[in-house]
Formats: C-alpha cells, sequence, structure tokens
C-alpha cells in the first residue's frame, strides 16, 4: 500500500508539468469556428482536445478539422503503418478538396500526405516525462459482517517513440477477513517492442514478477522475448500477436514440496485494445507458455481492464487479473484469479 501512494505521488509530479502548459495549438472548423487548445491524441474518428476554461479534455470530430496551428511535437501514425515524429500543420490545398498535412520531422526533413492517410496521432515532447502517459487505479471495500476488508491498486505508464515504445505495470490486491489467512497478490511487468522495416511487424522482450499468496509463488520472475504482428492496427482496433520464447523461475513458499522450478517455454502472445467513441476503452493481454522442459504442462496467464469515462481526467474502471499453472507442484493451487473495480485516473498525453 506504501509503494502504490508512492507511485500515485511520483504519477502527479509527472503530469504537473503538463497540466501547467499554456495551451498554443489552434484549430480552424470547417464551418469557420476556431479554438485554441491543446491537443492531446486522435481515436476513433475524434480528436481530443483541453482547453483552459473547461474541465478535462472535450473530442472534436477529426473529419471537420480544416486547419491546425501547433509548434508542439506529435506521434503520427499513417494506415499504412508508416510513424512520424515532428511538428505539424494542417491546411486545406487549394484547387482541391483534399486537406494536406505538412510534417516537419526531429532531423529537419519534411513529408507531405493527404489527411485522411492518418490513422492515429498523440503529442509529445522533447523532454522525458513530457512522453509519459498511463493511469493509476485504487479500489477500497469492507464488511462489518466478518470483518473483511479487500484493497486494490494498479497502475500503468507507456513511453511511446515514433517506431518503440516501453511500458511498465503493476498491480497489488489484499484480502483479509475473520477466521481466514490475509491473501496477497502482487505483480509487476516491464516490456518495450520496436517496429520492424515491414510496418506490421515488431520485436519486444519483457520481464514480469509476480507473488501469490493463493498458489504459494514467494517469487515467480519471467523473462520472454519473440516476434509479433499486428493484424489490425487502426484509431480504434489493435489486435496483435507475438510467438518467442520464455524462462521462469518461480520460488515457492518453504512448505511446498520441491520448492524451486526453473522452465524454459515456448511464448504465444495476444493483445486487444479497443476504443469506443467519447465513452469506454478495454485492454486484454493473454499469454500462453507451453513448458518445453516439462512437456504437456501449461501456464496461462491475462489481464484485461474496462474503463468507462466520468468527468475530466477520472474513470471507472472494472479489471480482471489471472493466473493459472496446469500441473502445480504438490500443495500448490493451479490457479489465483479475481475481479477488481474502482477509480482511475489517467495523465499524459491521452
Amino acid at each position: 500500500m506504501l509503494f502504490g501512494t508512492a507511485l500515485l505521488g511520483a504519477a502527479l509530479l509527472i503530469n504537473a508539468p503538463t497540466v501547467l502548459e499554456p495551451k498554443t495549438d489552434v484549430l480552424y472548423m470547417k464551418n469557420g469556428d476556431k479554438m485554441t487548445c491543446e491537443i492531446k491524441t486522435m481515436n476513433a474518428g475524434a480528436l481530443y482536445v483541453s482547453l483552459d476554461y473547461v474541465d478535462g479534455t472535450i473530442s472534436v470530430e477529426w473529419s471537420r478539422v480544416a486547419r491546425l496551428e501547433s509548434t508542439r511535437l506529435f506521434i503520427v501514425k499513417l494506415v499504412d503503418g508508416t510513424v512520424y515524429t515532428g511538428r505539424m500543420s494542417i491546411l486545406p490545398e487549394e484547387g482541391t478538396d483534399s486537406v494536406l498535412v505538412r510534417l516537419v520531422q526531429l532531423d529537419g526533413t519534411s513529408v507531405a500526405f493527404d489527411k485522411s492517410q492518418i490513422a492515429g496521432l498523440g503529442g509529445t515532447s522533447d523532454k522525458f516525462w513530457g512522453r509519459l502517459n498511463g493511469d493509476v487505479t485504487s479500489g477500497f471495500g469492507y464488511s462489518k459482517g466478518n470483518n473483511s476488508t479487500t484493497y486494490n491498486f494498479s497502475s500503468a505508464v507507456n513511453y511511446p517513440r515514433a517506431r518503440w515504445s516501453a511500458s511498465l505495470f503493476l498491480n497489488s490486491n489484499l484480502s483479509s477477513s475473520d477466521g481466514t489467512t490475509t491473501s496477497t497478490r502482487n505483480q509487476f511487468g516491464l516490456g518495450a517492442s520496436k517496429l520492424l522495416r515491414w510496418n506490421t511487424w515488431f520485436y519486444s522482450g519483457a520481464f514480469s514478477g509476480l507473488q501469490s499468496t493463493e498458489q504459494s509463488i514467494t517469487f515467480q520472475g519471467s523473462v520472454s522475448g519473440g516476434i509479433g504482428k499486428y493484424f489490425k492496427d487502426t484509431s480504434t482496433l489493435k489486435i496483435s500477436m507475438t510467438g518467442g520464447a520464455a524462462y521462469q523461475a518461480t520460488t515457492y513458499t518453504s512448505d511446498i514440496s520441491g520448492n524451486s522450478e526453473d522452465v524454459i517455454a515456448a511464448l504465444i502472445a495476444g493483445r486487444l485494445s479497443y476504443v469506443k467513441f467519447k465513452k469506454t476503452s478495454l485492454s486484454v493481454n493473454a499469454n500462453v507458455l507451453p513448458a518445453l522442459n516439462d512437456l504437456g504442462r501449461f501456464y496461462f496467464n491475462a489481464n484485461a481492464s474496462y474503463f468507462v469515462k466520468l468527468f475530466g481526467a477520472v474513470n471507472w474502471n472494472l479489471s480482471f487479473y489471472g493466473n493459472w499453472d496446469t500441473q502445480p507442484p504438490a500443495g500448490s493451487s493451479g490457479s489465483d484469479y479475481g475481479f477488481n473495480s474502482g477509480l482511475s485516473w489517467t495523465f499524459g498525453n491521452e
């Protein structure tokens, strides 16, 4: 709990500079309206912006944007998978119905393309802290009947760049009640991926750790890597699969026979994220690890989060976690899973 509070404080410090930055992006709409704002991201056909006099963000229909003036950095992804980082302007092309995007990259070279070719964009920065996006979620419950207490904390931070990204996540759960042993589960993961020369292919690597009272796991560390492909990569829906290999070392509590194991496994990973205009988002991550040095044994883990926007940067969150082992050691449970809900706060260019 102390660690969760510390991370929340760190996240607030990270976001503080972005809150104070002046709004300098200027949008001109096709009907003649003009607004000075800060562009956050473009998803599901909507451009999300913040205004000095509006709490939170508002969404603007992307197809109705006629011009854009900005001195800020953006990461821009096209429908063919090409990704650019640079300063962008949007102007109607004289004599045609087209709207032209001109983007000056960090090396000084410029590119131009039609606005309809943009699949998604997001604000970034030339400073490290200004590039971070993420969320912090927490929930708490109490029941007098059996003096039952539940607590959960989770956070995810993403660091996107033009052709690569890194991410960090953690979640912590505690459940206690009279007459039972307090149950805890703590999990963290650090991952990175980079696009290959074929824009729908990437390679990735990850390290994760798990502690679970339910499965008698003192610590389980995993290192994995592989090659992946985006089967769908739009501003609304992203689906990818990764194949590779993993090494997993597990230490069980002292009352488990043979209380440590090392496993070499194949890796099959799936990722899905979906955004519904203005209201909700869903993310699902699932990994299957067939053991290669213990044939017939499979590990499976999954994490899923569903967000519903409430107001400003505050959302309601429902999340699921699960971890399974088809052949656990004697005295250990083969599964640990559960649901959590709580309020979450988002920060960064989202």
